[in-house]
């Protein structure tokens, strides 16, 4: 039995909901259990107690995870932790206590104690939780989308609650169906940022070259810079994988600045890519006196469709040519 019908067959979600986090994560990717706890319909702590009964394995107190000696985190290569998804919290001799997504065969298990030197004791986590951990520990970063959510689940008191924007991202997905070409995968970015951002636009990248694409209560026509050491552009593309903050004002990132009028309260810059190159990168912001009402993970939710609808208009293309060439 998957692991989602279990989850119903014990009554912890319904037939509908497995069905709707399963179309979430065909859109979003991440695990089933993440987009089940997205979508507000199972506790972080419920679905990780159901993983211990379901895998026979003991689920890991978040607490200990907090302040891991990095004595123990050493004894775990950071290209092994990141392939198997591991995160090791206690060391006992030979024996390591390890974190993960799915406890392994005890086949595995022999493998890893060969490839280690240890003997791998085995705990269960989330996923939001085992990812956070990889880059507080392992510094390896991790998609934005999985970083808003799991902040939600720090702050004491905070529901995970997306329902309503679920439905809303339907809606957007569906503008995102019938573009036309690239203009219009980008008019449709820019428009759907409204909501958050008092303004927007989308810069494209030819190598280190920084150019206007189209711009909403910024006019980018003819703004071309470049990436340079310590600019806002370098941190989103090759920093954490995005840019939020406020933009420093050294000489890397005058150039924006002088487009902006200033110096936004609080800026966002995200990549967007095409068949594994960055294309392009997005900018909100809501004017230089005021924070940004976004979420990362609404900002990085609009990117990744665009970044579907981008291929979209090449599928169309090549349907066009097939057509023409017959």
């Amino acid at each position: 039995m998957k692991l989602g019908e279990a989850l119903v067959s014990v009554d912890l979600i319904t037939n509908d909901q497995l069905k709707e986090a399963l179309k979430r994560q065909v859109m979003f990717g991440g695990r089933i259990g993440t987009n089940l706890i997205e979508l507000g319909h199972i506790k972080e702590q419920d679905i990780v107690a159901f993983f211990s009964k379901y895998f026979k394995t003991p689920a890991v107190d978040p607490k200990v995870l907090e302040g891991v000696d990095p004595e123990i985190i050493s004894a775990l290569d950071k290209k092994f932790a990141e392939k198997y998804c591991m995160v090791p919290f206690r060391r006992d001799r030979n024996r390591l206590h390890v974190a993960m997504l799915e406890p392994q065969t005890f086949d595995r298990l022999e493998e890893f104690r060969f490839m280690t030197g240890f003997d791998i004791i085995p705990y269960v986590m989330s996923e939001l939780r085992l990812l956070y951990c990889l880059e507080k520990y392992y510094g390896i970063k991790r998609d934005i989308r999985f970083i808003s959510v799991y902040d939600k689940l720090c702050e004491p008191g905070t529901k995970v609650d997306e329902t309503d924007w679920n439905a809303q991202a339907v809606k957007i997905a569906e503008h995102f169906t019938v573009v036309n070409d690239k203009n219009h995968v980008v008019d449709i970015l820019l428009n759907e940022t409204t909501p958050v951002a008092a303004r927007a636009a989308v810069f494209e990248l030819n190598g280190l070259l920084v150019s206007g694409w189209k711009g909403r209560e910024i006019n980018v026509e003819g703004f071309e810079d470049t990436i340079r050491d310590s600019s806002v552009y370098e941190e989103a593309l090759k920093g954490k994988g995005f840019f939020r903050g406020q933009i420093e004002g050294n000489s890397a990132n005058m150039r924006l600045i002088e487009l902006l009028h200033g110096t936004p309260q609080e800026s966002c810059i995200v990549p967007i890519r095409f068949h594994g190159k960055d294309i392009a990168l997005l900018y909100v912001d809501n004017g230089n006196e005021n924070v940004l009402d976004a979420g990362l993970g609404f900002i990085s939710t609009l990117v990744a469709m665009a970044e579907i609808s981008f291929e979209f208009v090449l599928l169309r293309k090549k349907l066009y040519n097939a057509i023409s060439s017959s």
